[in-house]
């Protein structure tokens, strides 16, 4: 075929759409794998072919196609023939970027980097043809930096970023005394294109941008993501240097008073910072500490600079932490910044990792922060995602201070929610009074998550101890939480029947029971009560879910145990009301309960031994969940089954049920094993079988064979002595679960 094709490509009477054809098939042929050296003379008759405009895109495949095979690397001496061809069309590529023809532009591109990228190790093997290959690496580097903002001029540095990759993970894997030689030439080849990279990730002019389009400014924001992994990844062939580089170019660019530097390009030197900082540990770079110094230097005249001036001081979070005196150079920047809503993203999440990292350092700034906080929270300058990250914030901050200090800020933040919740508790109910009151309780929900002052030892080491305060009398979070919980009573007189108000009243005690754990214990009483009221009106799951903590934490201590076990039996009693009235409908209550049951099962018992309980109809309910389509719900059943099943011998409910009812358990087991559930649950229905056989042993043996008998069971593909097999697998492994 390959002579063939030779022949119309070259025949320069063969017209413009044979030898497109040509070039299409040549380009279909080599995804099959073909030797390299028996394309050679095709992969030639292409590159000359890239000069007509007619024939550009086809060339460009078949070359792209016929580099790209996998096999290709055998071919060295191939490869090397091809480098001088690819960095002949140098002089074509820049004619087209001068010319503004981004196709052209795009396609010499893809060629270089195929060769580069798919071949690196091969060709940096060849170390007397180091010079040609050093060559194209640069040619790549001119296509990384080509001119123009991606992605409105040009679209065709994105291609280079993964060779990047490549090249440093090939270099990196030589021995080292081969790997320091290659460093030496490369070194300076990704310093530079750490400095191409920052050009790139500039943004334009405030007038250009303006115009561009919401789609192309999202483009510009994930490219520069794919160039901030680049530079991250980058730091481990360049090192600490690499900071000391960029932190140079700012100290330089920001203390010069020769020129007037222009915002994008500080912006674009901190944007390499945070991208480095972010994700590998800077606590011993010696540059950080004058970085910090020269950011209050920065005038920030624009929003995309006071962006990042933000999220790169929050990346420094964990160094503030070890170097508190800092943290004064920064924190008024952020406080400040809070205020304006086109920094809501980057300042509140930048306060909320100060708060978290830094907790223990920031009583001295506690009040203004507070007071700042407060100040936009009333003001609603923020969306509600970012006012809830700022209760997160405030939370860690108010866990670090002394118990009376804690109660006056709790107070002081929280009563003006206090006092509306108390007012449209009042009023007659309608849409917006109840986004205002899920809004409130999300706010109180996210304060709960982070406010934590139950210290322990073991968390903190050193000298951070002294810095801690010791709680002494009540915990201030459950004297808080009591008044607020008779308000929640006030509200749910009048919203019990809304199932977005009765979830976010839930999400306000898992968050607080999660982390107050046994401070919680005065309010259990109160709560199960509530609970059974919100749960026999509308049955949720977050009911369930809370429902499950209480088990969890409190279920083993006497005092707490009768309170617990009549919220238990309840809402039992309701879920199982459901199941007769058809639970498909709820899945999320029904993996909730099953949850809950395992929970009960594993942490107490006896709360199936009341007589109140009605087990059979609880068994058969969770066979029936073994049926869901929904996977969430099918494991949360058998894990429901896994803690059930051991228990046969000790609750004397459960064995009796096991034994009239476990047939079915079964049979639902094996039609799931069968077909009926997803491959991917198939590790939760082996626990079942596991434990089955473990605890169960004798009547397993009797119902398997019974089972399997009927033909067509569970499957018609399975023949008699298919299934002979698997029950005999199946009985006789009782110790290895995996198995």
């Amino acid at each position: 075929v390959f002579p063939l094709l030779e022949q119309l490509l070259q025949q320069p009477s063969s017209p413009s759409c044979v030898r497109q054809k040509v070039l299409k098939c040549f380009s279909s042929w080599v995804q099959l794998e073909v030797p390299l050296q028996d394309c050679e003379a095709l992969i030639q008759a292409a590159f000359a072919a890239l000069q007509d405009s007619e024939l550009f895109d086809s060339s460009v495949e078949a070359i792209v196609n016929a580099i790209s095979q996998p096999d290709a690397q055998r071919y060295v001496n191939t490869l090397l023939k091809l480098i001088p061809l690819v960095l002949g069309l140098q002089d074509q590529l820049r004619q087209a970027v001068q010319n503004g023809d981004m196709e052209t532009s795009h396609g010499i591109c893809r060629i270089a980097v195929a060769l580069g990228e798919n071949h690196s190790r091969a060709l940096l093997d060849q170390v007397e043809h180091w010079q040609s290959f050093l060559a194209l690496v640069n040619m790549i580097m001119f296509c990384t930096g080509i001119p123009g903002h991606y992605p409105v001029n040009e679209t065709t540095s994105s291609l280079t970023l993964t060779f990047w990759y490549t090249l440093q993970d090939d270099i990196l894997s030589f021995e080292a005394e081969k790997q320091a030689v290659y460093q030496q030439v490369y070194r300076p080849v990704y310093f530079q294109l750490v400095d191409v990279l920052l050009h790139k990730a500039q943004f334009p002019s405030d007038e250009e941008y303006g115009f561009w389009s919401s789609d192309e400014k999202e483009q510009f924001r994930i490219y520069r993501v794919d160039i901030s992994d680049t530079l991250m990844y980058v730091y481990e062939m360049l090192g600490a240097e690499l900071l000391s580089n960029l932190y140079d170019k700012l100290g330089r660019l920001l203390t010069s008073s020769e020129e007037p530097y222009s915002w994008q390009h500080t912006e674009a030197l901190l944007y390499g910072f945070q991208s480095i900082a972010e994700t590998i540990d800077v606590n011993y770079s010696d540059v950080v500490p004058g970085l910090i110094g020269l950011i209050p230097r920065i005038s920030i005249s624009n929003v995309q600079l006071a962006d990042t001036v933000m999220f790169t001081i929050g990346a420094l979070s964990e160094w503030l932490a070890d170097h508190p005196v800092m943290i004064n150079s920064v924190l008024p920047l952020v406080l400040h910044a809070l205020g304006n809503p086109e920094l809501s993203v980057s300042s509140v999440s930048t306060l909320k990792k100060i708060c978290r990292e830094c907790k223990y350092d920031l009583p001295p700034y506690a009040a203004n922060i507070v007071a700042v906080s407060q100040d936009v929270l009333m003001k609603q300058i923020h969306k509600t995602s970012q006012c809830m990250w700022l209760m997160q914030a405030l939370g860690f901050l108010l866990s670090a201070l002394q118990v009376e200090e804690i109660l006056k800020n709790l107070h002081s933040l929280i009563s003006p929610y206090i006092q509306q919740l108390e007012k449209l508790a009042e009023e007659i109910p309608n849409p917006s009074n109840k986004l205002a009151i899920v809004h409130i309780l999300g706010l109180l929900s996210n304060l709960f998550t982070t406010l934590d002052v139950s210290h322990h030892e073991d968390d903190h080491e050193g000298p951070e101890l002294r810095k801690l305060p010791v709680p002494q009398g009540p915990n201030p979070v459950v004297v808080v939480l009591q008044q607020v919980f008779q308000l929640i009573q006030k509200v749910l007189s009048k919203w019990l029947n809304d199932a977005q108000v009765v979830e976010a009243v839930c999400a306000i005690f898992e968050k607080s029971v999660k982390t107050l754990l046994d401070d919680f214990a005065p309010m259990v009483p109160q709560l199960c009560e509530m609970l059974g009221r919100m749960y026999s009106t509308i049955p949720q799951a977050s009911a369930l879910d809370l429902t499950r903590q209480l088990v969890h934490i409190f279920a083993h201590e006497p005092a707490h145990f009768p309170p617990i076990e009549a919220l238990f039996l309840l809402v039992t009693s309701v879920t199982l009301t459901l199941f007769q009235q058809g639970p498909r409908d709820h899945p999320d209550i029904v993996d909730s309960f099953m949850q809950l049951l395992a929970q009960a099962l594993k942490r107490k018992p006896d709360l199936f031994l009341c007589e109140r309980l009605d087990v059979k109809a609880v068994f058969q309910c969770a066979v029936l969940a073994l049926k869901f389509p929904e996977a969430p719900t099918v494991k949360a059943s058998c894990g429901f089954f896994t803690e059930l099943l051991p228990r046969c011998g000790e609750v004397e409910p459960v064995g009796k049920v096991v034994q009239e009812d476990g047939r079915m358990l079964l049979i639902a087991v094996l039609e799931a094993i069968g077909g009926q559930a997803s491959r991917s649950l198939m590790d939760c229905f082996a626990d079942i079988l596991f434990a089955l056989n473990k605890h169960c042993f004798s009547l397993l043996s009797m119902w398997i064979k019974e089972a399997l008998q009927p033909p067509g069971f569970p499957s018609a593909r399975l023949s008699p002595e298919q299934k002979d097999t698997f029950s005999q697998q199946i009985l006789r492994e009782r110790v290895n679960k995996r198995r």
